[in-house]
């Protein structure tokens, strides 16, 4: 194909993803009240514990419109992201060998749960955060949260958490591609796990130690999942690399060879 027919079929491509989001959005928009519903129970409970009046508002006349229509956005990615990925794939599919398109394909169908999982785990904490930060405010006074702001930090927890999850799967293709030996990465566990720990102890705040272990046991089981499967990996390649080399070593000599030599 020319680079005008490469630039067409992107086109097509880009296309039949924006008919899908949009209409994805108008699906969204009648699941955005429970998200909204969803939303507030944190706050709720946060009133009710702490004895404080503390309200979800809106900073505009538009703002409420505005959040609605942001939330059913992003449930359309979230709904129609297998169809995207699937186009983003196919167009680049051409250009790929069978090896890299095994390759690509085992990346998307792992990574993707592991993004929702994360995401759901992302949720799940959020309300112990929302309870730890607004417990500063003194008691006297009202929390006033704005209704944009709350659901972008929301969003941003929920999708760090998300990619958090998805780095074991960056892990295994690294090792894959040779960048990165299975020994190195049975050799970092120990900063690894560090890390993973640190990283839910800023994802709970909370003086809630069982939530940040609940989070850091799927992260740590993922590492050594990745880690093990590295390791196959080597050893395999270790195998056919010495299965090559014997094949070379033992391979016979042509005829024409020993003629010339005599």
């Amino acid at each position: 194909m020319s680079l005008a027919q490469h630039l067409v079929e992107l086109r097509k491509r880009l296309y039949l993803v924006a008919i899908a989001v949009i209409v994805g959005t108008f699906g969204g928009w009648f699941l955005t009240d429970p998200v909204l519903a969803a939303m507030r129970a944190p706050i709720y409970v946060v009133a009710a514990n702490q004895h404080r009046v503390a309200t979800l508002n809106y900073d505009g006349i538009s703002s409420a419109f505005d959040l609605k229509l942001q939330i059913a956005f992003t449930i359309a990615l979230v709904l129609t992201s297998p169809f995207w990925l699937y186009q983003i794939f196919a167009f680049f599919m051409p250009a790929m060998s069978k090896r890299e398109i095994k390759y690509v394909l085992g990346f998307f169908l792992s990574a993707i749960p592991l993004f929702l999982a994360g995401c759901v785990a992302g949720w799940w904490v959020f309300p112990h955060i929302v309870e730890l930060m607004t417990s500063f405010a003194p008691t006297p006074d009202s929390t006033i949260i704005t209704a944009k702001t709350y659901f972008d930090f929301i969003l941003k927890l929920t999708i760090v958490v998300g990619v958090a999850f998805v780095l074991p799967v960056f892990i295994v293709l690294l090792n894959f591609a040779g960048v990165l030996s299975a020994k190195a990465i049975v050799k970092a566990w120990r900063w690894a796990m560090l890390l993973i720990v640190l990283f839910t102890a800023i994802a709970t705040p909370a003086a809630d130690v069982l939530s940040m272990l609940l989070l850091a046991a799927p992260m740590i089981l993922l590492y050594f999942v990745a880690a093990g499967l590295a390791v196959i990996h080597d050893k395999r390649s270790a195998r056919r690399a010495a299965r090559e080399l014997d094949a070379e070593i033992h391979a016979p000599v042509p005829t024409s060879t020993l003629l010339s030599e005599k």
